[in-house]
C-alpha cells in the first residue's frame, strides 16, 4: 500500500499537481485562499515559518519542496548558500529549478528515506509534504530531518491537523450555508480510485498523536502558522469587513498562540536538535 501511495502522489504532481493552468498558477493553487481579501493574511502566516529557522547557513533542506511554489517560500533560503530541493516529483523539482536557479539543488527522493549524510544541513523546512505519507511512515520522516539536521539548528514543518476544533465548530454552519444556497453536501473523494483526479493521498494527525510519536523521541515546539482552513476563509471571509477581520484573527494567534497552534488547522513544527 505504501510504494502504491507513494507512486500515485508521484504521477498525480508529475501530471495535475505542478502542470500551470491558464492563469499562469499551478494546479494545486486551488487549495489556497488567493482571493484578495485574504492576501495580507495569508502572506504573514507563510512568513511564520522564519519563527521556526534560523535565518542563515551554509545549507537548508527543503523536504518536498515542490516548485518553491509562492514567492514566501523563497525568503525561507535568503540567508543560506544553497537551498537543497528534494521532492518526489521531477516535475515539481524542474519548475523549482525555474524559479530559483542556481540557488538551488535538486534531489528526487522519498521523505521518508533522506539521501543524505547525518548532520548535513543547518536548516530544513517541509511545507505541506509529510501528509502524503501513509501515518505509520510519519515518524520516520520527522526522524529522517531530524537525523540530517546539524546539532543546535532547526527546523520548520507545516502541515495540518485532522479534524481541529476550529473547524469542527465550523462545519454545521458551513453545512446549514451550503444548504441554504442550494449547494449538496461536499463528499470527500475516494483519492485512489478517481479516473480523473483532482486531489491527491493525505494522511494527518492530531496534536496528541504528534506529541506521543514525535515528540517523545525529540524536541518539538508546536506553533500557529495558520489556524483557518481554506475551506472557512472562503465561507465566512467576505470582502466587506473580510481584511480586518483576518487582521483580528491573526493577532489572536499570537496573543493566544498554543490554543491556536493545537486547535487550528495548520500547526508550525519547530525541531531543536
Amino acid at each position: 500500500m505504501t510504494n502504491e501511495t507513494k507512486q500515485k502522489v508521484r504521477e498525480f504532481y508529475d501530471e495535475i499537481g505542478w502542470q500551470q493552468e491558464e492563469d499562469g498558477l499551478y494546479q494545486n493553487a486551488r487549495y489556497e485562499d488567493l482571493r484578495p481579501v485574504s492576501r495580507e493574511y495569508i502572506h504573514k502566516t507563510r512568513l511564520r515559518v522564519m519563527n521556526g529557522l534560523i535565518p542563515t547557513g551554509k545549507f537548508i533542506l527543503d523536504a518536498g519542496s515542490g516548485p518553491v511554489q509562492y514567492e514566501e517560500y523563497k525568503v525561507y533560503s535568503q540567508g543560506y548558500q544553497k537551498r537543497v530541493c528534494l521532492d518526489i516529483s521531477i516535475q515539481a523539482l524542474r519548475e523549482a529549478r525555474e524559479r530559483i536557479g542556481d540557488h538551488g539543488l535538486f534531489v528526487v527522493g522519498d521523505l521518508a528515506n533522506l539521501p543524505f549524510k547525518q548532520e548535513s544541513f543547518d536548516g530544513a523546512v517541509s511545507m505541506h509534504a509529510i501528509h502524503h505519507l501513509a501515518l505509520p511512515e510519519h515518524p520516520r520522516a520527522y526522524a529522517e530531518i531530524h537525523r540530517v539536521l546539524v546539532t543546535g539548528r532547526t527546523a520548520a514543518i507545516v502541515n495540518g491537523w485532522h479534524d481541529p476544533f476550529l473547524s469542527r465548530i465550523a462545519e454545521p454552519l458551513i453545512g446549514l450555508m451550503r444548504k441554504l444556497s442550494g449547494r449538496s453536501t461536499k463528499k470527500k473523494k475516494e483519492w485512489l480510485n478517481e479516473e480523473d483526479a483532482t486531489g491527491t493521498f493525505v494522511r494527518k494527525m492530531t496534536p496528541e498523536w504528534l506529541k506521543r510519536e514525535i515528540g517523545s523521541k525529540m524536541k518539538i515546539e508546536i506553533k500557529p502558522w495558520r489556524s483557518v482552513s481554506t475551506r472557512i476563509l472562503r465561507w465566512f471571509v467576505r470582502p466587506f469587513g473580510g481584511r480586518a477581520f483576518l487582521k483580528f484573527v491573526f493577532w489572536l494567534e499570537g496573543v493566544f498562540p498554543k490554543f491556536f497552534a493545537e486547535n487550528g488547522q495548520y500547526p508550525l513544527i519547530v525541531i531543536k536538535k
